[in-house]
């Protein structure tokens, strides 16, 4: 039982020592942590497109919160809505040039922390 304390203790401090950096690097970025989830979240959907009503289960966030954080990131640039074609009631949400911009350029800043977080990960399999 030590062990696998050991190991989920291991994994819980990795894990926030990911998170920290991410906020560390999202601010160095000219980006909010939230902005940086949203855009990630945005990034990682199906053909990089998301309506408000899936960022509110990806992101575990009130529909409110969600509509708040998509409002700004529209306001500073970094998100556009297009109306769905299929349904006019829905709004689908992709990142504009400038959100792909700051997202990879998180991204890469997190490399070696993603690579440590994984190897992490890995060893969670053993």
């Amino acid at each position: 039982m030590a062990d696998s304390y050991e190991v989920a203790a291991v994994f819980r401090a990795e894990l926030r020592r990911f998170l920290r950096r991410s906020e560390d690097c999202s601010r160095a970025n000219g980006i909010t942590p939230r902005q940086h989830l949203l855009l990630l979240q945005i990034a990682g959907a199906p053909s990089g497109v998301t309506t408000v009503s899936d960022l509110v289960n990806t992101l575990a966030l009130t529909q409110s919160a969600v509509t708040e954080l998509v409002q700004r990131a529209e306001l500073a640039g970094l998100v556009e809505r297009t109306p769905s074609p299929e349904d006019g009631r829905v709004v689908h949400l992709s990142l504009t040039q400038l959100g792909s911009e700051k997202l990879a350029a998180v991204h890469r800043a997190l490399g070696p922390e993603r690579a440590q977080l994984r190897r992490v990960m890995d060893s969670l399999k053993d």
